[in-house]
């Protein structure tokens, strides 16, 4: 399994416990759309990925990301 694939795999574990619609998680799925996630949410999620990973994800990359796959590759992209 790729180094990418682990990761995938680690942050839908973090999604986990905020996913209360029980949505399937793919690369593709949507904080917002698909989540429905709010702003609390949101930066309870971002705090989460941020301790798991030893990373700061600024305010102008959490505008950025919008999907699952995105935030893979900034978290990937930030340990790197």
């Amino acid at each position: 399994m790729s180094d990418r694939n682990l990761l995938l795999d680690d942050i839908k574990t973090e999604i986990e416990p905020f996913n209360a619609k029980g949505v399937a998680v793919t690369e593709g799925t949507s904080f917002q759309k698909d989540l429905e996630w709010d702003s609390l949410t949101v930066m309870d999620f971002v705090a989460a990925i941020e301790d798991r990973f030893d990373i700061i994800i600024t305010m102008n990359m959490q505008a950025e990301i919008e999907t699952v796959g995105q935030l893979v590759d900034a978290v990937a992209k930030l340990k790197s």
